[in-house]
């Protein structure tokens, strides 16, 4: 249990203590898709969903979800982001509208969940904005690519 720092002494969560830690700048780049079928890219593509331009909602949508993350997360701290960016591009041959944020703060606690939270809140846009046309797609691959800043140092996902 020693490993996990949200714990304190008698097992329970915690909101770990960063006022000691020096500010540094931090920067987290996460991914994730949207699968979809033929008949939905088209019409995300072509702006053809009634709903209006998934793309662009759910681009403001996912920097909406970064800068709510610790109204969602309970131990993630009120960070002050410097920056916050979404690329949501489609990939015709999967079928998949791919979503990329990376968020960038100078402070004492990472931004990780941000750049996390930002995609998951930008994929479950495109579903909301498409579910009238198709009730199968998928949310996939959700991950963390990259941080740098911090005590831990730099991380770099292997293969990407």
């Amino acid at each position: 249990m020693s490993d996990f720092t949200h714990f304190n002494e008698q097992g329970r969560a915690k909101m770990v203590d960063v006022g000691e830690k020096p500010e540094t700048v931090r920067t987290a780049v996460a991914k994730g898709s949207v699968l979809v079928n033929e008949q939905t890219f088209s019409l995300i593509r072509s702006g053809g969903m009634k709903k209006g331009d998934v793309l662009t909602v759910a681009q403001v949508a996912g920097v909406m979800g970064a800068k709510r993350t610790p109204d969602l997360i309970p131990m993630c701290h009120p960070i002050l982001l410097d920056g916050i960016d979404l690329q949501l591009s489609l990939d015709e041959r999967r079928c998949a509208v791919n979503i990329v944020a990376t968020v960038r703060c100078a402070g004492r606690t990472g931004v990780e969940m941000e750049a996390l939270t930002a995609v998951s809140v930008a994929a479950l846009t495109v579903y909301d904005m498409c579910k009238a046309v198709q009730k199968d797609m998928t949310i996939a691959d959700i991950c963390l690519l990259e941080k740098s800043g911090g005590v831990h140092g730099d991380y770099h996902r292997e293969g990407e």
